[in-house]
């Protein structure tokens, strides 16, 4: 159904289901005091640190610090995407699942879907009637369960056998062309874009048949390998082949292997190894990674052990490094020379692949190697061209604990202390409130947190206040969550959190919500409107040292009036 899920919904159901409920079905949990306990869901541990709150519907680990609501659990534990989350939880409470109205029009693709199916129903038909194809996947070591099991068809060598097949006069034979199942030469013909062909059908993390992939069968024409081409529902270079079967497979998914081919993951399903997907037909780039990274914390790419493994090795790490955040892992497993994951799996069995993995080589290892060899460290000019060649990988990384080791290698290595933060020259000169820029930045980062643990605290604030920290010049997450506190006087941390569920800003909020309280209710609703206070204080002082700066260089009737309502009090802004 196209258009938005409304906000209001989502905070309405959170209202209405119980969080308890909806964990202690996956998790045992039992009372302890007030709240409930478990053994956490998301690492190893052997006494219970996993925590829920039936009072503040929030649940945390103090082990590993996973937190949020029932919405951000169901994604996290059953690795759901938001709107599947949201159904979810809209399905146990009972209720359908509103759309706003887009104003841009949606389309409508359910057609294509149906297409795709009953292609898929199609090609599979057609395989079992087919003894060369079969004889070709017995001869691949492929047995008839794991081929029923992702789906694998056959395509006959016909120009138009799934136009006969498929089109019947209800509009199938344009549905056909969008998704890429035919294809029109420059006479206008109309012909089967797979003829004579393994077909290995590509599903989204739904299950639903976006594309296939074609394996030529003997001697044909054309390449030895065919995707579908783009189409309004697939996306090679956002597509991950068996992603769908891996996910089906294993319930809590930890790891997920990066190999070339379909037969790559289909074998190492066959043998055990049921976490494998393949990029189709493309270097893995970082769309790629970020999803996989939305459903595992480890990702371990199987490449040749040959020189151009090794460069592929090296593309697919600048590609993920933007994705590294903290607790992502990347790996390299080298395979050895003329072998494949299908080949060593077959060969050495489901055990001796696992233990490769495990000896895999971490991705920023793997970097550093890559750099050092080559230099002589102790020679200065070395050093400082190790650094140079360095710095650029490092600042891909996003900040965090990976960011700051990273540095902390170039520093052994170099004996140099790059600064990601240093200024320009003349930069301070130029803008003398840097420092206080950056103490704004963490009292509006703390009176955030407070907020968010009891957003009741708000109505202590003046309309004035909230105006002052609500229109601001530039984005402030603080002045986003005042104003939907503003609006929402009833929400509480769970809807809060709720609101900005799936948004890149929710994992901040988590943490905030996460900080202790030192202070009772009382001293710190009074702790709140005092720091609220100096922080509009110190956003006025901080744009009339700018607006001084400004005039002296430029000066002109605007700046100077607006330098004037600045020091009257009233306008602020900071960023």
């Amino acid at each position: 159904m196209a258009g938005q899920i409304p906000q209001s919904f989502i905070n309405d159901l959170l209202g209405r289901v119980d969080i308890v409920g909806v964990i202690g079905e996956r998790v045992p949990l039992k009372k302890a005091g007030k709240d409930f306990q478990a053994r956490c869901p998301f690492h190893d541990e052997k006494t219970p640190s996993f925590t829920v709150s039936q009072d503040k519907q929030f649940y945390y680990c103090f082990g590993c610090s996973a937190s949020g609501t029932a919405l951000t659990f169901l994604m996290e534990y059953e690795r759901l995407p938001f709107v599947e989350a949201v159904e979810t939880l809209a399905a146990q409470a009972g209720v359908e699942v509103p759309r706003e109205r887009s104003r841009r029009p949606q389309r409508d693709n359910s057609g294509i879907y149906e297409i795709m199916q009953r292609a898929e129903r199609y090609f599979r038909g057609q395989l079992k009637g087919s003894k060369q194809a079969v004889d070709y996947l017995k001869s691949r070591g492929l047995t008839g369960a794991v081929a029923r099991d992702f789906g694998i068809g056959f395509a006959p060598d016909s120009w138009d056998g799934l136009q006969k097949a498929l089109a019947n006069g209800d509009g199938a034979g344009k549905l056909l062309l969008e998704a890429g199942l035919v294809s029109k030469n420059e006479r206008g013909n109309v012909y089967d874009r797979f003829r004579g062909r393994i077909l290995f059908p590509i599903r989204d993390i739904r299950g639903r048949v976006i594309g296939f992939g074609g394996r030529l069968l003997g001697d044909g024409d054309g390449p030895k390998y065919l995707n579908s081409p783009e189409t309004p529902v697939f996306h090679k270079g956002e597509e991950l082949y068996g992603l769908f079967e891996a996910r089906k497979s294993v319930r809590n998914l930890n790891r997920l292997i990066v190999v070339e081919g379909y037969m790559d993951v289909i074998a190492l399903a066959q043998c055990g190894v049921p976490n494998a997907v393949a990029t189709l037909g493309t270097a893995s780039g970082e769309n790629h990674y970020r999803k996989l990274f939305r459903y595992v914390d480890e990702v371990v790419c199987c490449f040749d052990g040959d020189p151009a493994g090794r460069r592929a090795a090296w593309r697919a790490l600048e590609n993920a490094l933007p994705t590294l955040s903290e607790g992502r892992r990347l790996k390299f497993m080298f395979l050895p020379e003329g072998e494949d994951p299908d080949t060593l799996v077959r060969k050495q069995g489901a055990e001796d692949f696992l233990e490769r993995l495990e000896n895999a080589t971490p991705a920023i290892e793997y970097l550093f190697g890559e750099l050092v060899g080559g230099f002589d460290l102790d020679a200065i000019d070395d050093r400082a061209k190790l650094a140079s060649l360095a710095m650029p990988h490092v600042n891909r990384v996003p900040p965090g604990a990976l960011k700051e080791l990273m540095l902390q290698r170039v520093r052994d290595l170099t004996g140099l202390r790059p600064d990601r933060s240093a200024p320009s020259a003349g930069a301070g000169n130029r803008f003398p409130g840097a420092a206080q820029r950056r103490g704004i930045r963490g009292l509006a980062e703390h009176l955030l947190a407070m907020l968010l643990k009891r957003p009741e605290m708000l109505r202590g604030l003046s309309d004035e206040q909230v105006d002052a920290i609500v229109n601001r010049d530039g984005a402030s997450l603080f002045g986003d969550v005042v104003k939907y506190v503003a609006e929402h006087p009833d929400a509480g941390s769970a809807q809060i959190l709720g609101r900005w569920s799936g948004d890149r800003y929710h994992d901040e909020l988590t943490r905030l919500l996460q900080r202790p309280g030192v202070l009772p209710a009382e001293a710190e609703a009074a702790e709140f409107v005092d720091g609220v206070a100096q922080l509009i204080a110190a956003a006025r002082r901080q744009d009339r040292r700018r607006l001084v700066d400004e005039m002296r260089e430029e000066p002109s009737r605007e700046k100077l009036t607006r330098f004037l309502s600045l020091k009257q009090g009233s306008g602020s802004t900071w960023s």
